[in-house]
């Protein structure tokens, strides 16, 4: 391996990430040992070096393969949208995706299970050898908050995905690892969401330069998130309404600037990914994004591959009138920023399955628009990982499932009063306190409001709605569940590390 420079951006801010940013290849986190110049016993030693090594956790973020491996496979895995882009284009590899037919050689897997785990060792390293430095005890906690919030966060992402996988918590692993107990991989996620609860600042202790950085509400809210999956309501609602109590954040006033360039930093964002308007191709880190280039407008304007698009399924599943359905959906026709978008010309307007129903339409995700007519601006989308919406709607659920209906209903209502702008005759407030059909109305308004950022497909599995709602694309139960092991790890580890059941 080598060492090279590397920038990660913090906010909108440059940070210099030198010498920790170390080149990884797709195959090598269980495969090869640190090599070169910088090791655990020369780096991190000092005050400086630990704010670069604190710094190179968050490079993870950046990588376009920390988004499930490139692709949005987990909303095409959802009922809200399919491939997209044109026809051929990933026809063999992510449109399988659509129907579940998707298998452990597929390479974004693997992409995304050594992204996680690039992240998880660099955090490590964090965590072991920063405490060791002699500088300022209350800064050295900050660090290590910081990196085991990512930590978790990592491991989160790994755990959802693919259930009990190797658990590693030193920065120079064994070549070859077995799954470790799903329970003590949850353990390490609480454990790190709580250090990082008790120790980091919260947004508004920050200085304006450090806008960005993980903070104590971002841990409680991924805390609530966490305990959602585990079915732990207690603290899913302790931990929600922490975040909501903290007075620190609100809903933007505007829908449209809950996920675009205006809204960036702003107070519905709990933990974004800041982004600048710049092609990052070949690793040079200018700050670019390219989650939003994967699904940007194909064609004209050209604004990327067009993957992700929206399903009729989608778009029926909005209330009548409800101002967030051309939000959330950029049609053929539509004029942004003062610019038509023609589309694709080698992409059906419409394609019907063989009954003659209308499978998809070409059409695209809004969500990750950035204004401008060119491939670089679309990469300077800052990409949403928690905001205030999820967590209204975290507390919502929560309360719901502890027999607190109208508590519910109070944060429930909230993310409606937004979504109508005003308007009385649409989207009324909820009023049911039953609780299943309340929990219904909460799951309903998950999928509007954060629709294609990546939350319904693990919505339908943790609250066990996958197979009746799914299953007709081709979701079986006790499978699905659960993405396959990549093959190369199981590779790499001679059959150590083995397959995800039924797979």
């Amino acid at each position: 391996m080598k060492t090279e420079n590397s920038k990660i951006t913090i906010g909108l801010k440059w940070i210099i990430v030198f010498p920790l940013a170390i080149s990884i290849s797709c195959s090598d986190f269980l495969e090869k040992k640190l090599q070169g110049e910088v090791t655990q016993q020369n780096f991190p030693t000092s005050a400086s070096d630990a704010l670069l090594a604190t710094n190179a956790v968050y490079k993870t973020l950046r990588r376009s393969s920390y988004h499930s491996g490139l692709f949005p496979i987990l909303d095409i895995m959802s009922d809200d949208a399919r491939k997209g882009s044109n026809p051929t284009d990933q026809a063999a590899t992510i449109g399988p995706y659509d129907s579940f037919e998707h298998v452990p050689g597929e390479s974004s897997l693997a992409g995304w299970w050594n992204t996680l785990y690039e992240g998880i060792k660099w955090a490590n390293v964090v965590v072991i050898s920063v405490p060791k430095i002699s500088m300022d005890e209350n800064l050295k906690k900050r660090y290590v908050g910081e990196a085991r919030f990512l930590r978790a966060l990592y491991y989160f992402d790994l755990m959802r995905a693919w259930g009990a996988v190797p658990l590693v918590t030193v920065a120079d692993p064994p070549t070859r690892l077995a799954r470790g107990p799903k329970a003590d991989i949850a353990a390490l996620i609480k454990d790190d969401l709580l250090f990082a609860i008790a120790n980091l600042p919260t947004k508004n202790e920050y200085a304006t330069n450090d806008n960005g950085r993980a903070t104590k509400d971002a841990a409680r809210a991924l805390m609530a998130r966490y305990a959602l999956f585990q079915k732990d309501y207690a603290s899913a609602e302790q931990y929600s309404l922490e975040v909501i109590n903290s007075g620190l954040y609100g809903l933007e006033s505007q829908f449209a600037n809950t996920n675009s360039v205006t809204g960036a930093g702003g107070i519905e964002s709990v933990f974004e990914i800041g982004a600048l308007p710049f092609e990052d191709f070949f690793g040079s880190d200018l700050g670019g994004n390219q989650y939003a280039n994967v699904q940007g407008v194909r064609g004209t304007p050209n604004r990327g591959w067009g993957f992700n698009r929206p399903t009729p399924s989608l778009e029926a599943a909005f209330e009548p009138g409800d101002p967030r359905l051309e939000l959330t959906i950029i049609r053929l026709g539509e004029v942004l920023d003062g610019i038509t978008i023609a589309g694709d010309g080698s992409t059906p307007d419409q394609t019907f399955d063989s009954n003659g129903i209308l499978q998809e339409r070409e059409c695209y995700n809004q969500k990750v628009w950035t204004p401008g007519n060119n491939v670089p601006t679309q990469w300077g989308h800052t990409k949403r990982i928690i905001r205030y919406a999820d967590v209204l709607l975290m507390a919502a659920e929560a309360l719901a499932q502890n027999n607190k209906s109208i508590q519910a209903l109070l944060h429930l209502n909230k993310v409606r009063e937004r979504a109508r702008q005003g308007n009385a005759a649409i989207l009324p407030d909820i009023t049911v306190t039953d609780k299943a059909l309340l929990l219904d109305r909460i799951f309903q308004e998950r999928r509007v409001e954060l629709a294609l950022e990546g939350h319904r497909f693990w919505d339908l599995v943790r609250s066990d709605r996958a197979a009746q709602v799914l299953g007709p694309l081709g979701f079986k139960a006790g499978k699905h569940e659960l993405l396959p092991v990549p093959q190369s790890e199981i590779d790499i580890t001679q059959g150590l590390l083995g397959q995800n059941d039924n797979w």
